[in-house]
């Protein structure tokens, strides 16, 4: 039987329905993609935009014609009644649901072997609930990679977002846990591990924090195992924390949600930081690592953002030099202080400021690729192509792999340097060494 786990949305999301795809593959089922016959599909959604939540309402009606189709994620945490009513084949699995269905597998082996359709299995699968944080399985469908999802929820109620409303307070997985299944991953062989969570850095933050977490993963396990942050919220990124991206195994790649270099818009959004700290932070990353791979979110047309604000912001990610930028243009979502905000731009406006931040982004990556020529890198080999391997470097970039080695396999880290760059290639070039 054919099983289909689409997802939208963060790395998080990522994280749980690899999880979620990997249980079916252990009783069984074929786990497939979007784009072939499946009995059954999954879909794991986001609300962060309407773009986000119109797509994932267009794909589970889309699905729903075909077979059962199980929606879960935020966006179907906060519009359940809205989804059901798209067809009788649509399952609303909440939030705090959501880790169970890690054992819908086995469920529906039993279900299906006692004569039920597809449906009544899923429909019978209603009752139970798990911690947020059984997403612990030691192999992953998709990726060479492993995700490991550390910390959910979010307290910081950002006048734009709806998420910390359908995932609920921060919550945190016990460091011995962290520890346990790192090292789970490492034994399964795996050689990267990202760590995961909705508000990463607010990981234990009246504790030992992120920062501490890192030291006692450090601490445990093998020179040979690469350690990588999903997302960092600037009001949380501490001198305990900066000290440990000094260590050679965690990769010099940040992510950053800075949303505006306004301050005047930061407050007017309730974000919790200033220009001045995050600059201040920016300059430890950099003398953390050598020239990181520092990828910002930004959002255009906040409410209260004039044409000296977007300058402002505009200005603030070209000097600071940023390798990437992920724009979104402002999404009034409901339930949110600025859904109903009075001062908003003018959709073309806002269109407008996002089509040049990203032809500014264009520049800036093709900057920081120029200024990898020659410097050594180490990658994680991910799959074989026309005679060629692909992987993932440790600044996060996709590249073409020459001379890799005879023994070359899937997950394999293999070292070598960035060749000089070539803007007619579709990707950055890494010569192994011998």
């Amino acid at each position: 039987m054919n099983v289909c786990v689409y997802t939208l949305g963060c790395r998080l999301n990522q994280c749980e329905s690899e999880a979620i795809a990997d249980s079916f593959s252990q009783e069984g089922f074929t786990v497939v993609g979007e784009h072939d016959h499946s009995d059954l599909y999954i879909v794991n959604t986001c609300t962060v935009t309407s773009k986000a939540e119109q797509k994932a309402r267009r794909m589970i009606r889309k699905f729903a014609a075909v077979a059962p189709t199980l929606a879960t994620g935020c966006y179907a945490q906060v519009n359940e009644e809205e989804l059901k009513a798209l067809s009788d084949q649509i399952i609303v699995v909440p939030l705090e649901k959501k880790a169970h269905l890690l054992k819908l597998a086995k469920h529906l082996k039993v279900t299906l072997e006692a004569g039920f359709d597809l449906m009544s299995g899923c429909l019978s699968f209603s009752d139970g609930k798990a911690s947020v944080f059984d997403y612990d399985a030691a192999s992953f469908s998709y990726h060479s990679r492993a995700y490991l999802k550390v910390q959910d929820g979010c307290d910081n109620e950002c006048a734009y977002c709806r998420v910390h409303i359908a995932r609920g307070k921060a919550v945190s997985l016990d460091s011995a846990s962290v520890v346990e299944r790192a090292l789970a991953l490492e034994a399964a062989g795996f050689c990267e591990i990202m760590l995961t969570g909705v508000n990463l850095t607010m990981y234990d933050h009246t504790q030992k924090g992120l920062g501490g977490l890192l030291e006692e993963l450090l601490a445990s396990l093998g020179e040979g195992i690469r350690l990588r942050l999903s997302s960092l919220e600037p009001d949380h990124i501490d001198e305990r924390l900066l000290a440990t991206l000094k260590d050679p195994r965690m990769q010099p790649h940040f992510h950053i949600p800075v949303q505006s270099a306004s301050n005047k818009v930061l407050r007017r959004v309730n974000r919790h930081y200033d220009i001045e700290g995050l600059s201040a932070i920016l300059d430890s990353l950099r003398q953390a690592k050598d020239d990181p791979f520092i990828a910002g979110d930004v959002i255009t047309g906040l409410p209260g953002e004039g044409e000296e604000e977007f300058e402002e912001t505009y200005r603030y990610f070209r000097d600071q030099k940023f390798a990437q930028m992920h724009v979104f243009p402002f999404s009034p979502r409901p339930d949110t202080p600025l859904f109903k905000a009075k001062d908003r731009v003018p959709e073309s406006v806002r269109d407008d400021r996002a089509k040049r931040l990203r032809d500014l982004s264009d520049e800036l990556y093709k900057e920081y690729l120029i200024r990898q020529s020659g410097k050594p890198t180490e990658v994680v080999l991910q799959k074989r192509k026309g005679g060629s391997w692909y992987g993932l470097s440790g600044n996060y970039l996709e590249v073409k792999v020459l001379d890799a080695p005879l023994f070359a396999r899937e997950g394999l880290l293999v070292s070598g340097h960035f060749a000089q760059f070539d803007e007619n290639s579709s990707k950055p070039v890494v010569m192994c060494h011998a």
